[in-house]
């Protein structure tokens, strides 16, 4: 094995690395290209600490490149260039692709093309030229507090009945993403200061504060809970740790069952908690450590969210958040 960029990449791939980056006609096949795709994938997971679904949406955007120059017969480095990502462009605009995603794509590629640069693989990265396309600023999709109420409410007090609502009360009491609340551990759980342990982006770890009817709702789930040797909160029929799906398909049935006509999934309830939580305290600063945003920017968005009805529907009801 080689040490390439800080990290193991088999020897063979090397060889063909350095023949693509030296050889007059810069050709590569397809196995070359994976190599380097996979390679790329290792680079953000060890060196820069990717967030799995960050790393998987690099890892997609990539290989449905990939099959863009198959399709075109393209077989040298030097084919690809700004009119071959305008193509690429053109093709995903035609497929009713959104603007968030074509600037996903772009974005990507560019990433990538500056590690090949950067690895001496290429020379020049073709993606910089490309004008990004303008994403017209939508507002996160929200649920009103009535529907959450009845999503939230006990009626058969079955384990079934209480591993959704305690999904939904930590979902919105805590405003977890859907990875975050799949990755909870029993062990996560201080009940006696009412916090929970939460692995966020990148690894970095945040404590929020769980509310005396969420810790209600948790000890009734626990009492009927599977006994296994898994350390997880939440358990499917094998008794192993819940799937991203399985969450998003509990949250939607919930909605049903309950009669809410509305397609609701997981990250609904955690713009919901946003905008209640901003709507009440005015502080930006501290709904950006409550979501856990690395940047500030990405909490801005809810201040363009006028929810005042909901403002005092939260403040008279949301002690879930409160000790």
């Amino acid at each position: 094995m080689f040490v390439f960029d800080s990290f193991k990449i088999p020897c063979r791939f090397i060889l063909k690395c350095k023949d693509m980056a030296n050889h007059e006609k810069n050709k590569y096949d397809q196995e070359i290209i994976m190599d380097l795709i996979d390679a790329f994938v290792k680079y953000l997971d060890v060196e820069k600490n990717y967030a799995f679904n960050t790393i998987s949406s690099y890892k997609r955007d990539l290989l449905k490149f990939h099959s863009f120059l198959i399709g075109k017969n393209i077989s040298k480095w030097s084919e690809i260039d700004s009119d071959t990502l305008n193509i690429f462009v053109m093709e995903l605009r035609h497929r009713n692709t959104s603007g968030k995603s074509l600037k996903r794509y772009l974005s990507s590629i560019r990433v990538f093309f500056n590690y090949l640069i950067e690895n001496n693989i290429i020379q020049k990265n073709p993606a910089l030229s490309i004008k990004t396309p303008k994403v017209e600023r939508t507002l996160p999709k929200t649920i009103s507090f009535d529907n959450l109420t009845s999503m939230m409410t006990l009626n058969t007090h079955s384990y079934k009945e209480l591993r959704s609502v305690l999904m939904i009360e930590l979902l919105y009491s805590c405003g977890l993403r859907v990875s975050e609340l799949v990755a909870i551990d029993l062990v996560d759980f201080d009940l006696n200061e009412g916090f929970v342990k939460v692995m966020g982006k990148g690894g970095k770890a945040r404590f929020s504060p769980v509310g005396e009817t969420t810790i209600s709702v948790l000890k009734r789930y626990l009492q009927k809970r599977p006994n296994c040797n898994s350390d997880a909160l939440f358990l499917n029929h094998k008794n192993i740790r819940i799937s991203t799906r399985t969450v998003q398909n509990v949250v939607k049935n919930r909605a049903l069952e309950v009669g809410i006509s509305i397609n609701v999934h997981p990250h609904m309830l955690r713009h919901a908690a946003a905008t209640h939580f901003l709507q009440s305290s005015h502080d930006l600063r501290s709904v950006q450590e409550f979501l856990g945003h690395k940047s500030i920017k990405s909490t801005q968005v809810y201040t363009h969210l006028d929810f005042l009805e909901l403002s005092k529907v939260y403040d008279e009801f949301h002690p879930r958040a409160k000790k």
